[in-house]
């Protein structure tokens, strides 16, 4: 089955400002996403129903929407991705 990957605006100007080689791997990896392959994990706690795609030292936090698309809603570095998610993400449901 393929999927549909719909990008949030943030991982587009993320992967825009990337080097070329990167830039192709993380196009390269959501392709291969919307085939179900790739390094995918599932979050836990706070982030419970998003999953994570590894590409290099980049995560990109994604989830499966009910019309069996892909949301990938964040990008970052290992370093910050999930603390910078995380904070964003708990400041929308505040909200």
């Amino acid at each position: 089955m393929i999927r549909v990957i719909r990008p949030a605006v943030q991982i587009i100007y993320y992967v825009r400002r990337l080097a070329p080689e990167p830039r192709r791997a993380i196009r390269h990896a959501l392709k291969e996403l919307a085939h179900d392959r790739g390094d995918i994990n599932a979050l836990e706690g706070t982030l419970a129903g998003y999953y994570r795609l590894r590409v290099g030292r980049h995560r990109i936090i994604f989830r499966y929407a009910a019309d069996e698309a892909i949301e990938a809603v964040f990008i970052e570095e290992r370093s910050l991705v999930y603390d910078v998610f995380e904070a964003e993400f708990v400041s929308k449901l505040k909200r």
